[in-house]
């Protein structure tokens, strides 16, 4: 199922910001990317890691990921059916910058605790 977005292709000035932020952008996929690479790989994980998250909307998300190659659904042939998420080689290049926004998200958390003590 090909997955129709307006922001994929969207690029005109060739930046290379708007390049990544087309792929890992957004409110949802650093956090699923982030959990995959932190072992919650199958969707009632991802789902109760992310409570705010509608079901459809994160299925969407996952699609995209998929889509781009960033991350890959494995189907087990079990019954029942198990089927886990994993980051490809090429989602792996963009755990530095998923690390980078967590230890950035820690400190400010900090820095607002400090600030409301």
């Amino acid at each position: 199922m090909a997955i129709e977005r307006k922001t994929r292709d969207f690029n005109p000035f060739n930046c290379p910001v708007t390049t990544c932020m087309n792929k890992i952008g957004g409110k949802w996929k650093p956090v699923v990317i982030y959990l995959i690479s932190m072992g919650k790989n199958r969707f009632s994980l991802l789902q109760k890691a992310m409570p705010d998250i509608s079901k459809q909307m994160l299925v969407n998300q996952l699609r995209e990921l998929e889509s781009d190659h960033l991350i890959e659904r494995v189907i087990y042939a079990e019954i029942p059916p198990r089927v886990e998420y994993k980051i490809t080689e090429y989602g792996a290049t963009v755990l530095p910058i998923i690390s980078i926004m967590a230890d950035w998200g820690k400190a400010d958390l900090n820095r607002t605790q400090v600030l409301a003590d």
